[in-house]
């Protein structure tokens, strides 16, 4: 058979992805999309598009009857399901085979034999793959902790919970079902020991239905926050040769298991003492699929579209070269509990010779309906070193404007001396995170430079002003003096620039997008853009090698908390209220740290806390409700003491 026409199952960077792809293979691309990807860029990029009616994935992407009937209705021939959503849903992989089309992916028999994490484990000790024991969450005790439930179904950190604490067990496994079962439709959740500083080490297999199985490789994915990669690399670092081979072995078997076809991964978790444990196989392409493709010279998508068409590997795969490192930028603020953010991506540019595989353009708004990756960064070099420094060096050069991301914390994890060193482990930004997010002793003083520039560029004559109005408008003349104000992550700065009022500082060009400063004798570039965010808000971007920044003009737009009384739940981000505590309404009583409201917002829950003890006066919040950023969710009245 050939593929003439692919409909991609998915959004945003992924499906993006499977495009470029596609089209260097000549084949016509159809994408689907919900009310709010109408103009996505995974819409804008494909041939054709077909509008999946809503916004909740349940009612979109997750609808695999409307999903085959738009590729009936497009002409496709084939579907590929990306990463998530029904990637990993034998029944929906049956539907489009029984419609005629052709599945880039595995048989239906080996995603419903590994679907379940419990399933697919008894298969795997039956094939002598070491395995961590599970527990039965009935019946633990301390001795048993610290514990982690996982989702059966699934995967992406949801479901996901680490338990240290008995008396929290049975609250956790019920955040865990319910976040597993609106996630994927499936609640089961199982429990087992969670080994501490563990590796995530992963086996990218590659398999055709003539009999070749192919391991490509290692990667180690062990920088997680809520069990969620972050950054990725192949292959692992530090692993014995022993202990690669028998990961490459367990790997195969696994395939071999259950017949597998296509794409897929088979994750390990090593412990400290070198042990590993089998954790799951992803019948699917991973999100870390482009760190293998680095190193081995490979496009995987091209290589699942050829062995779903019949055609056969060779024997051997190519030899590795090289190592290669991938980060996942993020919409979210690390150090806010890693809030994702919401809003409209003005610019996203990253310099140097790495890969950028985004489902975003400039311009493009960010929802709370879906993950909040915004881009993946991956870099290839002969050495680890060498990969770990383009990367690093790229994303500190990148321009990001509009959002609050990770960007900073990626850098700072690329240059810790425990990453350089390949020391890792799950429990990476446990031990790290504080010093990873907290500024640095210069902080102060790079956003004051920035502010300088901010100012100059604002007051500087546009490029049709007189050449001598362009150049000698910030001479230390007197004049009336001229200064601006700013804040920047919520604290004021204020800068004089004419006359300019900063000692061992001397302006050498501006203009309303480039000011060069020579600072204590080091010439200084700051480049300059200007938009309004999403509430209005003339926001002004600052990008050098001193950092990037963000500056509000004054007077900045007031906070919610500026506006309400005390006691006050608001809204931390956009998003839907999923779940109310049972029984809570005005004149309840809580106590301090009580979850009282969950919320969802890009595929991550929320729980609203009770900020003291005491009596809720106001509930303004229901199950199924979406709410914005600072709404007001609840108000509790805090006990007097006696």
């Amino acid at each position: 058979m050939t593929i003439t026409s692919l409909l991609v199952a998915n959004r945003g960077e992924i499906a993006v992805r499977i495009f470029r792809t596609a089209r260097a293979q000549g084949v016509a691309t159809v994408a689907v999309h919900s009310d709010p990807d109408e103009n996505a860029l995974h819409v804008r990029d494909a041939d054709a598009a077909v509008r999946l009616p809503g916004a909740a994935p349940a009612d979109t992407y997750l609808r695999g009857d409307l999903i085959i009937k738009a590729a009936l209705a497009a002409g496709a021939d084939a579907v590929h399901p990306g990463y998530g959503f029904l990637s990993e849903n034998a029944g929906f992989a049956r539907e489009v085979l029984a419609a005629g089309l052709t599945w880039i992916g595995p048989p239906p028999e080996a995603i419903e034999a590994m679907a379940s994490k419990t399933r697919a484990k008894e298969l795997m000790r039956a094939a002598g793959v070491p395995l961590l024991e599970p527990v039965d969450p009935a019946t633990a005790t301390g001795a048993d902790l610290p514990l982690l439930l996982k989702a059966a179904a699934g995967g992406g950190g949801r479901g996901m919970r680490v338990v240290r604490d008995l008396d929290a067990l049975k609250e956790e496994l019920e955040a865990a079902s319910a976040e597993a079962r609106s996630a994927f439709g499936d609640g089961e959740v199982f429990a087992e020991p969670y080994v501490e500083r563990g590796r995530h080490v992963e086996v990218q297999i590659l398999a055709d239905a003539h009999g070749t199985v192919w391991a490509l490789g290692t990667r180690d994915c062990s920088l997680q926050r809520r069990h969620q990669k972050v950054i990725e690399e192949a292959p692992a670092p530090g692993l014995p040769e022993q202990l690669r081979t028998s990961l490459h072995e367990a790997a195969v078997a696994a395939a071999r298991a259950v017949s597998y076809q296509g794409a897929g991964t088979v994750e390990f978790l090593v412990a400290a003492d070198g042990r590993p444990y089998f954790l799951e196989m992803n019948t699917r392409l991973q999100v870390e699929h482009p760190v293998t493709e680095a190193v081995f010279g490979l496009d995987l998508v091209a290589l699942q579209l050829r062995i779903a068409e019949g055609a056969a590997l060779p024997l051997t795969p190519p030899q590795p070269s090289g190592h290669a490192v991938e980060a996942r930028l993020y919409a979210e603020d690390p150090a806010q509990n890693w809030r994702p953010q919401t809003g409209v991506l003005h610019t996203l540019a990253v310099p140097g010779e790495v890969r950028v595989d985004t489902g975003f353009a400039d311009g493009d708004p960010v929802g709370i309906h879906y993950d909040p990756m915004l881009a993946k960064v991956v870099a290839h070099a002969p050495t680890r070193a060498e990969a770990v420094r383009a990367l690093a060096h790229a994303l500190a050069g990148a321009r990001i404007h509009g959002l609050t991301t990770n960007r900073e914390l990626l850098v700072r994890s690329l240059r810790h001396p425990e990453f350089t060193a390949g020391r890792l482990d799950t429990g990476f930004y446990e031990r790290h995170l504080a010093e990873l997010t907290e500024d640095t002793p210069d902080a102060g003083r790079a956003t004051t430079l920035s502010a300088l520039a901010a100012a100059l560029a604002e007051a500087a004559p546009g490029p049709e002003a007189p050449l001598a109005a362009r150049l000698g408008g910030w001479r230390n003349l007197r004049s009336q003096p001229q200064t601006r104000r700013y804040t920047a992550a919520g604290t004021a700065y204020e800068v004089r620039y004419h006359p300019l009022d900063h000692p061992g500082v001397r302006v050498l060009a501006a203009n309303p997008e480039l000011v060069t400063l020579e600072v204590e004798g080091i010439r200084r570039v700051f480049h300059v853009k200007q938009n309004s965010n999403t509430a209005g808000v003339r926001e002004i971007y600052v990008d050098s090698a001193l950092g990037s920044h963000t500056l509000v003009p004054v007077p900045r737009f007031a906070d919610p908390q500026d506006r309400t009384e005390p006691g006050s739940l608001l809204a931390p981000m956009p998003g839907t209220v999923v779940r109310v505590a049972e029984g809570l309404a005005p004149g309840s009583a809580v106590t301090a740290g009580q979850p009282l409201l969950w919320l969802e917002a890009m595929k991550m829950e929320h729980r609203i806390l009770a900020p003291a003890s005491g009596t809720l006066t106001a509930l303004h919040a229901a199950t199924g409700q979406q709410v914005e950023f600072g709404a007001l969710l609840a108000v509790v009245q805090e006990e007097t003491p006696s």
